[in-house]
């Protein structure tokens, strides 16, 4: 894998998924382009260490839930770099409610963040991308969720569902020049998002019991799927998602 020269942005990329997206596409050779919308000292301090494995890195602050934003993030690579070559829309949040108690305000919240920003992520990129000639990688960083429910999650698992059929038609739409859209949906990783789960010692015990591996992954594993499906090994997949789960959802109770 060599990314070397490419040109890559990962919204929410200064924590958690985002944060190991951003160290391996630069492991593999790529410049960065970090958006983040809080601690912009985890931001410069990420600036730092992409620079230290000898490539290119700003941070951007932008928040993704407006268009306005994401037109300015893409203006602020191609000013920086001169291209965009790989768009990884990786910027998420949940509420945690079910369709009994989730307000209007948290059903937009997510909306607008997890699906409305790779929505117009891809657009915007997509558009960059056809500018520019040579095609490019859009990656939509969904989750199980997307096709496996949750109870009690239900805003996050209807944005990540539209982010399954956002994948499927943006890739075909996009094909035709050479823009491969690909999903990755992770499942239980180990970032702040699942701290809880993993301070409680019962429910962690009962995660991994779930799942087939027998234990979360790690973000740098997701990190890992990204920086495959950016390269040359992955040009003949797109519209589609590829899972990371460790196979939970594969898992039975063998009744």
């Amino acid at each position: 894998m060599n990314l070397k020269g490419k040109v890559a942005i990962v919204t929410g990329g200064n924590s958690g998924i985002g944060l190991a997206i951003v160290l391996e596409l630069a492991r593999q050779g790529a410049n960065i382009v970090i958006d983040y919308v809080v601690h912009p000292e985890t931001a410069e301090a990420l600036e730092r260490e992409v620079r230290a494995l000898g490539d290119q890195a700003i941070g951007v602050h932008a928040d993704v839930s407006q268009v306005a934003e994401l037109e300015k993030l893409i203006a602020a690579a191609v000013d920086a770099f001169g291209r965009v070559d790989i768009m990884v829309n990786n910027a998420g949040v949940e509420t945690r409610t079910s369709i009994l108690d989730t307000s209007e305000e948290q059903y937009e919240k997510v909306m607008a963040i997890n699906l409305k920003s790779a929505f117009f992520g891809t657009q915007l990129a997509a558009r960059q991308m056809i500018k520019q000639g040579g095609g490019g990688r859009i990656i939509n960083i969904t989750s199980v969720h997307e096709d496996w429910p949750m109870p009690g999650n239900t805003p996050y698992c209807l944005s990540k569902g539209g982010m399954r059929m956002l994948t499927r038609t943006a890739g075909v739409e996009l094909a035709p020049h050479g823009i491969l859209v690909v999903g990755v949906g992770p499942g239980a990783i180990a970032t702040p998002i699942n701290t809880a789960t993993m301070n409680d010692p019962a429910l962690l015990k009962k995660l991994d019991a779930a799942i087939p591996l027998g234990r979360m992954a790690q973000p740098s594993e997701i990190g890992s799927v990204v920086a495959f499906l950016a390269g040359d090994g992955a040009s003949y997949v797109t519209a589609t998602t590829i899972f990371a789960d460790g196979g939970i959802m594969q898992g039975s109770p063998g009744l």
